[in-house]
């Protein structure tokens, strides 16, 4: 019994004296070039943002990159990002639309103290994308996939149905943002509900065959009790590129402090030439869908 109690101390010191927190050594490289560009085909002006990388435990304020020359070209036309004074390091186009099913080169050219340009270059393809949704449809979850959650703290899940015809290319996948009173909504900017349409490419999404089916597809929720009678809701849906997908995939699995989500030196970028910069410059088109929510 007394050599019962020796060990039950023992571990109980081991247990209570591991407290030191533990550094780990982070090998630094040389701060590279973070771009985080996009380009759509929506009437708007565009954003760029440029900024220096910084070493893992920084906890300063991130420098910005500022005084760059930036633009985008599909070979025949040029559209350049200002840089706005009240904040820098931030690039803003003109309101211009791009198109749909071009490929699209984003040039960032940062001077350096010699007198020579850093170059940095990345290409991607603006997919195509429907012509229309049909219609918004909000109501509780009613497909096979049984963790779907309808109740959340004694409060109801209201899901969002887009119903439109896909289209007929599989390799197709949309990106939906949900807004409410023209604010986004936060859930669908850290938890991106993409849609591979995949199996479906060329159904009429949501309509009777996929309701019979239990095949539903929802592209994000509302907390019932955060809707009142007349919000106004609205569906951006966009079409994006499958490389863009693994990217967001890749930086959703980077976030936060659980040591085995990964690295942010993990996730995925088309910032070329190779090891000079991260991020990520997309293209994507879009449509749009609103609805009023009725209790």
């Amino acid at each position: 019994m007394r050599n019962l109690h020796k060990l039950l101390v023992s571990a109980f010191v081991v247990l209570t004296a591991c407290t030191e927190d533990i550094v780990i050594d982070v090998q630094e490289g040389e701060p590279m070039i973070g771009v985080e560009a996009s380009f759509t085909d929506e009437w708007k002006q565009h954003e760029a943002i440029l900024s220096y990388t910084a070493s893992f435990y920084n906890k300063d304020e991130i420098k910005m990159v500022s005084g760059a020359t930036v633009y985008v070209t599909d070979g025949m036309d040029t559209v350049y990002y200002h840089e706005d004074m009240e904040q820098l390091g931030h690039y803003f186009t003109d309101s211009v639309a791009g198109k749909k099913n071009t490929v699209y080169r984003l040039c960032v050219e940062i001077p350096e103290l010699d007198g020579t340009k850093q170059c940095l270059f990345a290409e991607s393809l603006m997919p195509d994308n429907v012509e229309s949704i049909d219609s918004l449809v909000i109501k509780p979850f009613n497909g096979e996939n049984d963790s779907m959650p309808t109740v959340f703290f004694m409060d109801t899940i209201e899901w969002v149905y887009p119903y439109f015809q896909s289209l007929p290319d599989p390799s197709i996948i949309y990106m939906p943002l949900l807004s409410i009173n023209d604010s986004l909504v936060s859930n669908t900017l850290t938890q991106r509900m993409i849609i591979p349409v995949g199996g479906y490419a060329g159904y009429y999404i949501n309509g009777v065959e996929m309701q019979e089916a239990n095949k539903e597809i929802p592209i994000g929720y509302f907390r019932k009790s955060d809707l009142k009678e007349g919000d106004s809701i609205r569906a951006n849906m966009y079409s994006i590129t499958t490389d863009y997908l693994y990217y967001v995939y890749s930086l959703m699995a980077s976030l936060g402090s659980n040591p085995m989500m990964g690295a942010p030196a993990n996730v995925s970028t088309n910032i070329q030439p190779e090891g000079e910069g991260v991020g990520w410059f997309f293209t994507a088109s879009t449509v749009s869908s609103k609805t009023v929510f009725r209790k």
